[in-house]
This record gives C-alpha cells, structure tokens and sequence, in this order.
C-alpha cells in the first residue's frame, strides 16, 4: 500500500497516544475531520493499524525482570516448530517470541517478577515446550530504551 505524508504523520501521532480525538488528530496532521476518519478507518482495513492497546508500567505491577531466552530445538521439521510456537501462546509470562538465525532457533522474552518466579516457570513450563533441546537466559540488566513506536519515514 502507498502511504502519503498525510498517512504517515497519522501513524506517527496515533502511535504516542492512541486516545487522541479525531478533531485533535485531524487538526495535528493538517486534515479536516472526515478526510482524517477515512484515512484511519482505511488504515485499520488494510491492517496497518493492528489495534489499540494500553501500555502498562510493569515496574508499577512489579513486573520488573526481563529475561531474554535463546531456545534450540531438537528438531526442525514443520510439526516440531508449529507445536513450540503454539504452545509458547499459552505461556503469558512470554511476551515476545521470534524465530532468528544462525545457532538458535527462537528468541523469547519473559517478563516475571522475579528470578525466583522465572526459576519456577523454567522448571514447570519453559523446559516443558514441546521439542526443547536447550535455553540460554540473559537477564537484562537496566532497560536503555522502550519504545512500540515503529520509524515511520517520510517519503
């Protein structure tokens, strides 16, 4: 799909804040009302705008550790990677997984409250995923950066 500068300065400002009222995002972009609407309401159809969500502070939830795991796989074949990547769905302390190259096969991000939590979620559940052969956690230290907002271009 092509975007226009219109469409992109849309996407920019509704990444920040969601919430925004379309008379204050149509004023932002430089649109009136109904041109700004059509362009949101294409924006989700096309499925470019997935949806709207909340972002949460997990220090706040005392959700303060993140652990980033690399997991190899005893096999490769289609069954053995479609039955991980279904049941790393039901795991909600996982909250991002990622097929990558090279040695390991996935990426996963876990968030818990503490390493004691993750030691327990390793021994009842992460080293119980189907076709398992090795994980190697790193636990982040300080986050530098978080950010959901994607670089958008102009074109």
């Amino acid at each position: 799909m092509k975007l226009d500068k219109f469409d992109r300065e849309i996407l920019r400002v509704l990444q920040l804040n969601a919430t925004i009222s379309m008379a204050d995002l149509s004023q932002q972009v430089g649109l009136s009302h109904t041109p700004c609407w059509r362009r949101v309401k294409r924006l989700e159809s096309e499925g470019i705008i997935l949806r709207k969500v909340t972002l949460l502070n997990g220090k706040k939830l005392n959700l303060g550790v993140s652990v980033f795991i690399y997991v190899s796989l005893r096999n490769h074949d289609g069954y053995s990677l479609t039955d991980f990547e279904t049941a790393v769905q039901s795991v909600d302390e996982i909250v991002e997984c990622h097929t990558t190259s090279g040695e390991k096969d996935y990426l996963l991000k876990v968030i818990v409250e503490s390493i004691e939590e993750y030691e327990y979620l390793l021994k009842t559940k992460l080293t119980h995923l189907p076709c398992v052969d090795h994980l190697s956690s790193t636990f982040a230290l300080k986050q530098v950066k978080n950010t959901t907002a994607l670089p958008i271009k102009n074109q």
